[in-house]
């Protein structure tokens, strides 16, 4: 059996930048409050009205197709991980393969909050591994200004937009997504959701004023779970494969909190410099967290570094994968170097 690896990446941020001292102007915080409780200084937003998910998957997309050198027709299959896609239908994934000229490619949306992303590889590397298709795009992208109350300064604080994506095919040698742990648990639904907009509460007059349709949380009992569940998850893929911590060279997290990184970290007995974090510049950007961290990385990543993601969401959800990487970052970027000076 071939593994399925990641072959290139790419992403997208919007310009705009929300500094901490901007948040201070809308709610009662400020900087230190900000940073001491999330570790975060500044998050970007996706301002344009007349854009949103899908044109942030695009253009992560696009950057992806561009360094890699990669014709569009030769994506199989295309899965959006999202919890804010444009509308309900058509999904997300069929306005990425429209506007990148996939023209060969199917798609979907998978929604599973911040563990989005995480679901959408294992599903992306079992679609490689049957044998029936050789490219799979898989795509993290959230515009979560979209439904985040700027008045609640217990939410608005944490989230920004962004998009990453990576290339999935298979490896002919023991590198790519090795194994992966998952769960959901609806249980505890209510303490992270967005109670508005389906078909249970659609929109009306009533859903509206009451603020359903913006993200809603329970801050410190998705810290006990989130904590608790990406250490479990992590610990559950380690024992499976009997890895060490010096087996491992980044401990790749869900960006959700600093406070709920370190803790995740210590409890694994990892040091910092063993752990990938920017949510510092770009907050928590939900499924596009994890390879955000990739594009951000990828020229210290070598063939057969050992990776182990975790990530928890709303639902529910949450899990981990122990994957080997596939290519020298190093060298994938003097490639492109080389190509863009060529082109000039």
């Amino acid at each position: 059996m071939s593994y399925a690896a990641i072959t290139a990446v790419g992403h997208f941020l919007p310009e705009e930048r929300l500094t901490n001292a901007d948040l201070e102007r809308l709610v009662d915080t400020d900087d230190e409050w900000i940073r001491t409780r999330t570790g975060i200084r500044e998050r970007r937003i996706l301002r344009d009205p007349d854009k949103a998910t899908a044109y942030m998957a695009s253009n992560a997309a696009q950057d992806l197709i561009e360094k890699r050198g990669l014709d569009p027709e030769e994506i199989d299959a295309i899965i959006v991980a999202t919890i804010t896609p444009d509308m309900f239908f058509p999904a997300t994934a069929c306005l990425v393969q429209h506007e990148i000229g996939a023209s060969k490619a199917w798609g979907f949306d998978l929604s599973a909050a911040c563990s989005g992303f995480l679901f959408a590889l294992s599903t992306g590397a079992q679609m490689i591994e049957s044998g029936r298709h050789e490219k799979v795009l898989v795509i993290g992208a959230d515009k979560m200004s979209g439904i985040t109350n700027f008045e609640d300064r217990s939410t608005c604080v944490l989230f920004g937009d962004a998009a990453a994506a990576v290339l999935l095919e298979p490896d002919p040698g023991d590198c790519g997504v090795i194994d992966f742990y998952q769960r959901v648990d609806g249980k505890h639904a209510g303490l992270l959701s967005m109670p508005g907009g389906g078909s249970l509460r659609p929109p009306t007059y009533e859903t509206v004023a009451k603020g359903m349709h913006f993200l809603q949380q329970q801050g410190r009992a998705v810290f006990k779970y989130a904590v608790d569940g990406m250490a479990r998850a992590a610990e559950e893929i380690m024992d499976r494969h009997q890895l060490g911590i010096d087996d491992i060279r980044y401990l790749v997290p869900h960006q959700a909190n600093q406070r709920i990184i370190d803790t995740t970290a210590r409890k694994m007995g990892l040091d910092s410099d063993k752990v990938m974090v920017n949510i510092d510049r770009y907050g928590n950007t939900t499924a596009a967290t994890i390879p955000l961290c990739f594009a951000d990385r990828e020229e210290e990543l070598r063939r057969g570094d050992a990776l182990v993601l975790v990530a928890f969401g709303g639902g529910f959800t949450w899990g981990s994968c122990y994957l080997r990487w596939a290519y020298d970052g190093s060298k994938a970027a003097r490639a492109r170097e080389s190509y863009a000076t060529a082109a000039l």
